[in-house]
């Protein structure tokens, strides 16, 4: 059974609030925003109508199960995808794998310090502290965009979403742009480690077949076609040809993830997987988030033997994760569910 979580109380949140704020406001009320899997999540309102959120990296906060072979990815806050490891850890060593898991103060700081190097827009930020003078956890105290995100922006008001993506299209112009001495976190590289593995190309494929071998325990059709989807998965990956350039990426940007500020700008949330990498691997997450939106999202440069192998290994992870969280007391299980089978159908499509 599943130990009771705990999760901040309001008392610990006023005691922040005062930290950040002082005298000048007075805490009205605390809510936990639904749909985080690997940090908390929670709006301050104060007495002048004014708001702030509140990141807190609590490990009660975290969904993402521990497991000795970390066979599955995390999620954060209204995503279905993940691009870490859920090993339960949060320390350099493990930041060597690029897919490890994206969540902890380190990555936060190291990520926000790369996009404001090059221009994008991520929340601004009131406090960030580690010390636990304030709040039992690390924790940040951030902007809060009260506008939609730009997924409810595109159903809305497509006018007005389709100049947030044209800016969202030059942001990332920005960021694939600047190029890091290897793949990896940002936390990592800055710091001057070395990543797991040969390649972009050899990490993604080693983690596709450890996604497909979780998919395959828990699903019976995957388990069946386990064989098939391996050599598959093996084929697209030797037909890829060296390269050494590696872009910076947020590497799950849904419309979710962007939202907007009141200028129109973009400014993008659950910045800690930020890394350098394939940016091929950005664009195939691009496409299939944003759909027929991703049109004006899309480059005509990209390597097709990458996208080819990264389609594959997405979707298959898309399958592989929503499943292990599933083995998880996460709430919101339809939509893991509803993300794993639309997945899987799209997996099965490189069989036929």
């Amino acid at each position: 059974m599943t130990a009771e979580r705990r999760f901040a109380d309001p008392e610990h949140l006023a005691a922040l609030a005062r930290a950040v704020f002082g005298n000048r406001r007075r805490l009205v009320a605390t809510e936990r925003l639904a749909g985080g899997t690997k940090k908390g999540v929670y709006r301050l309102a104060f007495d002048d109508d004014s708001t702030a959120i509140v990141y807190s990296w609590d490990p009660d906060e975290n969904y993402w199960p521990s497991s000795p072979s970390g066979d599955g990815d995390g999620a954060d806050q209204g995503d279905g995808k993940g691009d870490g490891k859920a090993d339960g850890k949060g320390d350099d060593e493990d930041w060597a794998d690029p897919f490890s898991h994206a969540s902890g103060f380190e990555l936060f700081e190291a990520a926000r310090t790369h996009l404001d190097a090059v221009g994008v827009r991520s929340p601004r930020v009131y406090l960030a502290d580690r010390s636990r003078a304030h709040f039992p956890a690390d924790v940040a105290v951030v902007e809060d965009l009260r506008g939609p995100n730009l997924e409810t922006l595109l159903v809305d008001d497509p006018a007005a979403a389709s100049a947030v993506v044209g800016r969202l299209g030059d942001a990332l112009g920005r960021m694939h742009a600047h190029l890091g001495p290897t793949y990896g976190k940002v936390a990592m590289v800055k710091g001057g480690g070395r990543p797991v593995g040969s390649s972009c190309e050899q990490v993604v494929l080693d983690n596709a077949l450890a996604d497909l071998a979780g998919a395959a325990s828990r699903d019976r059709r995957v388990a069946r076609a386990h064989d098939e989807f391996a050599d598959v998965l093996r084929l697209l990956a030797g037909a890829i040809r060296p390269r050494t350039e590696y872009g910076l990426i947020h590497g799950e940007l849904g419309p979710d993830h962007v939202m907007v500020g009141s200028d129109g700008a973009p400014v993008l949330i659950d910045i800690e997987g930020l890394m350098f990498f394939d940016v091929e691997w950005e664009h195939v997450f691009l496409r299939i988030r944003f759909g027929a939106h991703y049109a004006a999202l899309r480059r005509d440069d990209l390597d097709r033997q990458r996208l080819a192998l990264y389609r594959l290994a997405m979707h298959l992870s898309l399958v592989a994760n929503p499943l292990l969280i599933l083995d998880t007391d996460f709430p919101n299980r339809e939509g893991m569910r509803r993300i794993a089978e639309a997945n899987l159908a799209q997996s099965f499509g490189f069989l036929n």
